[in-house]
This record gives C-alpha cells, structure tokens and sequence, in this order.
C-alpha cells in the first residue's frame, strides 16, 4: 500500500466505504462503473490512465472476508469480479519454449496447480499463502493448449508448465470458485444481503 493512502487512512479513517462502482472483468480490465452502468448491470468503461492504473493495482488487497478492494486514499473502493481477484496472461520467449504467468498488475505469478472449469475456463492457483486464484485470459487459451493434453470430456488433463515441471489439471465448477478459493465476487451484493459469489 502506498504511503500517502496510508497517511489518508490516518488522518481520515471513518470514511464510508464504497460498492459496485469499480469492476475487474475476465481479460483483467479494471473498469469504472458509474450509476447508469450499475443499474443496467453493464461492466462499465475501461479505465485507460496509466497512473490510475498503477495506483489501483498497488493498493489492491482483500480484507480478512475475501472481499478485493481497492484503497482510495481512504475510501476503500470494493471490486466486483468478473471471475477470479486475479487474471493472468500466458506468455512464451520468443527464442525458447519458455512459459511465464503475469497477472494484471504486471507481476510474476508463479503456479503451484492447474484446474479446468465446467465452462471451458483455465484457472491457476499461485505459491503464496493463502494461495491466490487466477483466470487465463482468453486470448491465451491457444497457447496453453500447445502445452497441456486434456480428457475428451474435458474434466482432467496436464500442463506442461517449464523445467520439466508439469501440472495436473483438476476439475473444478465454475459455480464453485469463490466458495472454494475464500473470495466474494460481489461485494455490492453481499452488502445488499445478496448472494456474494
């Protein structure tokens, strides 16, 4: 958290806290969602200013709940999930078949499982503590599919991560996600007394 929110948060800290305005969608787009776009239930405008960005990112967390928010001086703005808290991007160097994760904030994520989901998504769960959950974009399903032999049915397989590390494939339903991982994937529901996940 960067030390001018932490100084907001001191000398302001009963600020209320805000819902339903700012979404992370599948592809790892945070965008803002205002009224109008709440009540249609549409995902909002994409958010293109490199430093806000950079902000929201940095003083991205969750709270003892599983709820993600993002740190606003000292507003806590919280996230909506378009899926999982984190997305990740699939790359490989070009000179070798070396594989690497990157989530949305540009940072390493380093895999310790592989799961498939009931609707067709790939999901990883990093080495931290608690372990953090991600999506693949989709964008970067082919080239996961060079590197991973899946069942017919698609319910088991593996994935041949890099340094000869492979990783089972498990299954998992996507209606069980947030459940399972500890996340609220709406937190404008929950504060409505709504369904959460």
């Amino acid at each position: 958290m960067d030390d001018i929110v932490r100084q907001a948060l001191a000398k302001w800290p009963n600020v209320p806290h805000c819902t339903g305005w700012l979404l992370l969608d599948r592809r790892g787009n945070w965008r803002m969602r205002d009224d109008e776009a709440q009540a249609r239930g549409a995902p909002g405008e994409p958010i293109r200013h490199v430093a806000l960005l950079a902000f929201i990112n940095r003083n991205y967390e969750a709270d003892a709940g599983g709820q993600w928010f993002f740190q606003n001086g000292p507003q806590r703005v919280y996230v909506e999930l378009g899926y999982t808290p984190w997305v990740v991007r699939l790359g490989a160097a070009s000179d070798s078949d070396e594989l690497s994760l990157t989530d949305q904030a540009g940072n390493a994520f380093e895999p310790s499982t592989a799961y498939l989901d009931d609707e067709g998504g790939v999901l990883f769960a990093d080495t931290s503590t608690p372990p953090r959950i991600a999506v693949l974009h989709d964008h970067d399903l082919d080239l996961f599919s060079e590197h991973a032999d899946v069942a017919e049915d698609g319910s088991s397989g593996r994935f041949r991560w890099r340094n000869g590390v492979t990783l089972p494939l498990q299954p998992v339903s996507h209606a069980d996600v947030a459940a399972r991982f500890g996340f609220v994937a709406s937190p404008a529901q929950a504060a409505k007394g709504g369904a959460a996940a």
